[in-house]
């Protein structure tokens, strides 16, 4: 059964997929199995999201394109990775010591460059989407690669979809663009990338990289030269649930999104913020997440006239996390927002109980009942450095420590920006 809230009016909006997106496969045993792709897409189905939305297929990509981010030295190790067959040890000792190839987390395999190469087209074509006025949001589940570095693969990224989509925008003429990454791990490749360039917001939540690979994204980290103020980090603790996670958002994000008043609002919606992610310890529920989505939905609407990409990115509750969070992704593009309280298909359960039950032992779960965990969104606004009530269902030390967070992130980008981090109407 699908119960729709129209929060947004349906608009053409971009949704691009390809089965050949499932290429993108480690090992049977790695985290990042792409069948959470397939689930999404089969949930969004089953639930009418894309009654009416005809999917659009990824662009071919060529290596001019890639190198716009990566170096040509690294496409070729790419390339040879690619055919796992007959290497000598010391070359594989290479590619892994130099580029991040063959290692645990971005294990070598067969096709690895072509798998990559349509993860960016994907997203290449719904910023081409956007670009052409066709539409004024697009999707690409496939996407939010944002580890990849330009010389190197790290964290499961191979090529950083994100940031070539970006630089290809940038060519076009646009000169303010935002992104914003809500994955539970810091966005370090966009940042790195654009980390001198005025012309690109980077704006990440993530866990506190004390805690969680890969150790940057701290407050510090706001750009460098001439894009100094142009990257914002919000370090958060471990066991950030909804209320929290909420307050740090609107405490922060609003504030430089308006001052800095971008043509185009990028967003990397990695799941992986989740409360069961087996490899982060966020405390997110799917309400959460959703809360989260509509939030960056609405500040394109606000300030980049709707203007709106949004990627996938992590996500290792492969059957009960995944599907869920970013079918209301999907949702929230197309503008049919499927309601928390909406009933799963049984017969979408059924077979998604089949494909879980193929995955290693330590991915296993079984589907959710409906569209939402139960989540309670009621936060309290930051509202100054002063304290302030105590949110119902959270202890004092930790709404605390969120408000630290908060400050240390205001007070080291805000007044690049020429706001004025100890005033919460800024």
């Amino acid at each position: 059964m699908s119960v729709r809230s129209h929060t947004s009016d349906p608009q053409p909006a971009a949704v691009i997929w390809s089965d050949d997106f499932l290429r993108y496969r480690w090992t049977p045993s790695h985290p990042m199995n792409p069948v959470r792709l397939a689930l999404t897409m089969s949930l969004s189905r089953s639930l009418g999201v894309l009654d009416g939305v005809e999917t659009s297929p990824p662009m071919p990509v060529d290596e001019k394109l890639l190198q716009t981010v990566h170096t040509a030295s690294y496409l070729d190790a790419v390339r040879a990775a690619s055919a796992i067959d007959g290497h000598t040890k010391g070359a594989a000792q290479l590619l892994e010591r130099v580029f991040g190839l063959g290692s645990a987390d971005n294990p070598a395999f067969e096709g690895m460059h072509g798998a990559a190469s349509l993860l960016v087209g994907g997203t290449m074509a719904a910023a081409a989407a956007i670009a052409s006025g066709s539409v004024k949001r697009a999707v690409n589940i496939g996407g939010g690669m944002h580890h990849a570095m330009p010389g190197h693969a790290a964290g499961f990224c191979i090529y950083n979809d994100c940031a070539v989509a970006i630089r290809w925008l940038l060519e076009q003429g646009y000169d303010r663009i935002a992104y914003i990454d809500i994955d539970a791990h810091h966005g370090d490749g966009v940042q790195k990338v654009f980390a001198a360039d005025p012309r690109v917001l980077t704006v990440s939540l993530h866990q506190h990289p004390a805690t969680l690979w890969p150790g940057s994204g701290w407050p510090e980290e706001v750009g460098e030269q001439d894009g100094r103020g142009t990257a914002m980090n919000v370090a958060l603790m471990p066991e950030t649930g909804d209320k929290l996670w909420l307050r740090a958002f609107k405490a922060t994000v609003p504030g430089v999104i308006e001052t800095f008043r971008p043509q185009i609002i990028v967003s990397q919606c990695g799941a992986d913020s989740h409360v069961r992610d087996p490899l982060t310890d966020l405390s997110l529920t799917v309400d959460g997440q959703r809360a989260a989505i509509l939030a960056m939905r609405d500040l394109a609407d606000k300030y980049s006239e709707g203007r709106w990409l949004a990627v996938g990115g992590g996500g290792y509750g492969i059957v009960d996390v995944v599907p869920r969070s970013w079918t209301h992704l999907i949702a929230a593009v197309t503008g049919n927002d499927v309601a928390p309280e909406t009933i799963i298909d049984e017969s979408w359960r059924e077979a998604a109980t089949i494909e879980g039950q193929l995955l290693d032992e330590s991915l296993r779960s079984d589907p959710a009942l409906t569209m939402t965990d139960g989540g309670d969104l009621d936060y309290l606004p930051w509202d100054g450095d002063g304290g302030g009530p105590l949110m119902d269902g959270v202890t004092e030390a930790a709404q605390t420590r969120l408000d630290a967070t908060i400050m240390a992130t205001r007070r080291a980008v805000y007044p690049l920006c020429g706001l004025d981090p100890e005033d919460p109407r800024d």
